[in-house]
């Protein structure tokens, strides 16, 4: 079995930030996961990595309303025990939206990072996968943000929360059109 804390620094090491704030959240994410003794696990401290995706399909992206920040998100959260980042955002999108999400086709592809405070000392290393959904409305269960809905392209990047941004135009040239008609599908 891999380590999967070291698989994810090889993926964060060959991933290509997309604008300064990326670049500096990848060079805080090498220096953490170097630092932290359980960089996967929220109960070792108040700095871990975290998991979430960018949940695209043929109308465009799927957007929560964050119930504690009232911010604009991608759906995601924290990785369980025995969890790689790459289930876990399967994991989390699914619980957040309702849906049958799946990585694409040829598997998970990294997209963004992003370090950011999520409380007062509480700091996440979000690391953002593309995510396929199917053509359906979102249908959170009870104790979810009910507040989710598909945007399309030029929606999402207007109101999503400025930590997102760059995530969200990664995903959006990844597909090839606005409609999501490029979107990669699973072929098994």
């Amino acid at each position: 079995m891999s380590d999967p804390v070291a698989s994810l620094r090889i993926a964060i090491e060959a991933h290509p930030p997309c604008d300064l704030r990326e670049l500096a959240s990848r060079d805080m994410f090498l220096t953490e996961l170097d630092r932290l003794p359980h960089p996967l696990d929220e109960r070792f401290g108040p700095v871990h990595v975290t998991a979430s995706g960018v949940v695209v399909g043929p109308r465009g992206t799927i957007l929560i309303k964050h119930r504690r920040l009232h911010r604009w998100m991608q759906p995601g959260g924290h990785i369980e025990p025995g969890e790689t980042p790459e289930v876990a955002a399967v994991r989390e999108c699914t619980e957040e939206t309702g849906l049958p999400v799946e990585h694409p086709g040829d598997g998970p592809i990294l997209i963004h990072l992003d370090v950011h405070e999520a409380s007062k000392g509480h700091t996440h290393l979000d690391v953002r996968y593309l995510i396929v959904a199917p053509d359906e409305d979102p249908d959170p269960p009870e104790g979810e943000s009910q507040e989710i809905r598909w945007f399309s392209w030029d929606e999402a990047l207007a109101i999503a929360d400025e930590s997102l941004q760059g995530g969200l135009r990664v995903a959006r040239s990844l597909i090839g059109t606005p409609e999501g008609s490029d979107l990669p599908r699973r072929t098994d």
